[in-house]
């Protein structure tokens, strides 16, 4: 008997293990192909119009800052619809709305190809597609919302994995997106614009099957992701419209109070200040955006010296996603955090220091700065990923999505102003002024951080256990002089 239940375990172990692999991998096609399609059609919307409208960059400035002023104004909502409905069914739809309004995108790209002489219609057809792009921005950060910061912590609960070695491996999926998708639509686009639209609507007709049952399944895996959300804080009660100390001005009306209560529940949450932290740093023209690149070209550097910069960079970026997990096991998120905010903060004051003392030599003044940004990528995906396992951690169930997606709101907010620093400082001799701004946004996200440390642990660094230690040993070799005293007089007695 004692052999056979130990056969029957022994053959249990792998159907488990199997078991596990087999979510996990589901979980990740899912978010591979909904991460994929997004990076896609970011990148290609942008290199479409500009194929398209060839003479000016009206069309495609307008199409971007559309796209992140929607996110930035109706995040919130989206946050809330998370919170408030099924868990499959909120995927579902974004997954929905995302692939058809991607696939009316393309068809209206390609009836803008083939003619665009008629101003009112090309007009037309051009908001029809910037209304669109919102649209498709929204369903992402709804989708991203649910499955990174709700799905992940009942998944890996359910699942029994490590909830950091999960996030890192979601993360590192995005990454690798970001830097292959654009590449390969790039690749087909320099062969024929009308080519690369095709494909970028195939894809996404075609992927969408695979999504869609992908993540239905992980749902029927884990039980818990059926399970309805509580109602865990005050905010929660005052996202759906509860009395609280906070919500009883009843001459408000209703729609406003709707609109600021995910606001008043996110700052009043514990994990604030941390997200708030990283929702700044996307205040920054030093990272390998659309702002940077236009600088290193306007330097002299070709587009293929700044794609292999931008390779070397997304390996680093890579890399934090492997050491954030650990450090995270050794030291804990919270001061795995303190520890990548303030290594790209140190990196962030080198690259400008560098930058400025090699202004006078423009091609090296533009390699220090590369160099700079690409090291401290290391700190910035390693800090993403502490946050966003503290996030996780301290957001209430009830009213994880609605966080999230604020954060998203901010992220966007502060993007528009990375951009409007290189608008008001358009010319590349210019560009130190927007460095400068970006370095003091990081020291502004590194003293947050510190302050949501201090008020989480009631300090940055451990003087207490320090000086206990440094007294312990000042008193262990006060005993020691003590005893070598009395040796001495015993010996002079005698």
């Amino acid at each position: 008997m004692a052999h056979a239940s130990g056969v029957l375990e022994a053959h249990n172990m792998p159907a488990s293990t199997t078991h596990t692999r087999s979510v996990l991998w589901k979980l990740y096609l899912s978010h591979t192909l909904s991460t994929w399609n997004a990076r896609t059609f970011e990148f290609s919307a942008v290199i479409f119009l500009a194929a398209i409208f060839p003479s000016t960059l009206f069309y495609a400035s307008c199409y971007a800052l559309f796209r992140s002023l929607t996110a930035f104004l109706l995040s919130s909502t989206i946050g809330h619809q998370v919170d408030s409905s099924e868990r499959l069914s909120v995927v579902r739809h974004s997954i929905i709305w995302q692939r058809v309004s991607v696939a009316v995108s393309c068809g209206i790209l390609l009836l803008l190809l083939r003619s665009t002489e008629n101003k009112w219609t090309t007009i037309a057809w051009f908001s029809a597609c910037v209304v669109l792009a919102g649209v498709e921005k929204l369903a992402f950060v709804g989708n991203t919302v649910a499955v990174e910061r709700d799905w992940v912590v009942v998944v890996a609960k359910g699942l029994g994995v490590p909830r950091e070695d999960l996030n890192s491996k979601m993360r590192r999926i995005d990454l690798v997106c970001k830097l292959v998708a654009p590449l390969g639509i790039s690749l087909v686009d320099g062969y024929s614009t009308q080519v690369a639209i095709w494909v970028v609507l195939g894809q996404n007709i075609l992927s969408v099957v695979f999504e869609y049952f992908a993540i239905a399944q992980v749902y029927k895996a884990v039980p818990g992701l059926a399970s309805r959300k509580g109602r865990s804080s005050p905010a929660s009660a005052e996202m759906e419209g509860q009395e609280t100390p906070l919500s009883n001005a009843r001459h408000v009306p209703s729609t406003f109070r709707t609109t600021i209560q995910p606001w008043k529940a996110y700052f009043l949450n514990p994990a604030f200040l941390a997200s708030f932290s990283l929702a700044l740093l996307y205040f920054t023209v030093l990272g390998f955006s659309s702002q940077l690149t236009t600088y290193l070209l306007a330097l002299g550097f070709t587009s293929f010296h700044i794609s292999s910069m931008r390779l070397v960079s997304v390996m680093l970026e890579l890399s934090a996603t492997c050491a954030a997990p650990f450090l995270m096991r050794r030291i804990g998120a919270v001061r795995a955090g303190l520890w990548f905010i303030n290594f790209q903060l140190l990196t962030t004051l080198v690259t400008i220091t560098l930058f400025m003392l090699a202004s006078p030599y423009l091609l090296t003044a533009g390699l220090a700065l590369v160099a700079g940004v690409t090291l401290s990528r290391l700190g910035l995906w390693g800090f993403d990923l502490c946050v966003q396992y503290l996030v996780q951690e301290d957001a209430p169930e009830a009213t994880r999505g609605s966080f999230s997606a604020i954060e998203a709101s901010l992220q966007n907010l502060f993007e528009l102003c990375s951009f409007a620093t290189t608008m008001v400082w358009a010319k590349p001799e210019e560009f130190k002024w927007p460095v400068w701004v970006s370095g003091s946004v990081v020291a502004v996200s590194a003293a947050c951080f510190a302050a949501f440390v201090r008020g989480k642990r009631g300090h940055l660094l451990h003087t207490s256990r320090c000086l206990e230690k440094r007294s312990g040993r000042y008193k262990v070799l006060q005993t020691i002089e003590e005893e070598s005293e009395l040796e001495l007089d015993e010996v002079g007695r005698s």
